[in-house]
């Protein structure tokens, strides 16, 4: 259930199952009900909990089985998808990888990583516009990653919600295109502030456009000072080493964590 807008008072389909995610007592039912500012922050306040909770749970399953998790968040058409098969074609013949994709209709895009030999599930939020800590872990009950993998999430298309939802991942990935506007990270703080990673993509197409890349990451710095910045083209290739030795950094840095 979504702090911000109410969402997610529906069915979300996780492929071979059904689960129900409304207690009634979401943003939306206590607006509908007339509750007072105090009310509501209360109910935010207990739904953010649960959540957390949900995500303890799932990050204590990925310590407890040495899977490496990337939650990637953006705002529809940033090119996540394309993104992430152009990571599993430089990552899946050393790693181990899996997927789970987050949407509110159809199976197309865990058909596309499907494509690439790689297994991925796909979780559809019916009205909801993110993915929550539950979702994922019955997700998990029904993937299965194997022990010692790279799990990425790939979020519902959006810049708000999921920022406000810890999934149990190791780190958040926001998502930008250079057609989108170089003020996204001053426009939507709390996710640019959430994440650790940012990835600035689809480079090859700033010769026809008017983007200011420094301006861009500036924003990002103003916003989260620590977030690291990777600009690449998943369509060419360009900057994709960089960011795929990245993902094998954390991953290690995250095993010997784990092993002290």
């Amino acid at each position: 259930m979504c702090t911000v807008c109410g969402c997610g008072e529906a069915e979300v389909r996780i492929e071979g199952c059904l689960h129900r995610h409304d207690d009634g007592q979401g943003p939306g039912h206590a607006h509908a009900a007339g509750l007072n500012q105090g009310r509501m922050l209360q109910i935010e306040q207990a739904i953010l909990g649960k959540n957390n909770e949900y995500a303890a749970n799932n990050r204590r399953f990925f310590k407890e089985h040495s899977i490496f998790t990337l939650n990637l968040v953006s705002s529809p058409g940033a090119g996540k998808t394309t993104l992430l098969t152009r990571t599993i074609e430089y990552l899946k013949e050393s790693l181990s990888l899996a997927v789970i994709e987050g949407d509110q209709q159809t199976a197309n895009d865990a058909e596309r990583i499907r494509a690439t030999g790689v297994p991925a599930l796909q979780v559809n939020t019916g009205k909801g516009c993110h993915l929550d800590g539950h979702m994922i872990e019955h997700a998990l009950e029904t993937l299965r990653p194997v022990d010692g993998s790279v799990l990425f999430i790939e979020n519902v298309g959006n810049l708000v919600c999921p920022a406000a939802f810890d999934l149990g991942e190791a780190h958040k990935v926001a998502i930008l295109s250079v057609t989108e506007g170089e003020d996204k990270p001053i426009k939507y703080p709390d996710m640019f502030h959430a994440a650790d990673l940012m990835i600035l993509n689809k480079i090859d197409l700033l010769p026809y456009l008017d983007f200011d890349v420094e301006k861009c990451i500036d924003y990002a710095r103003r916003v989260n000072p620590a977030i690291q910045i990777f600009l690449l083209s998943a369509t060419t290739g360009e900057g994709m080493d960089d960011w795929c030795q990245k993902i094998q950094s954390l991953r290690q840095e995250l095993l010997k964590g784990d092993e002290k």
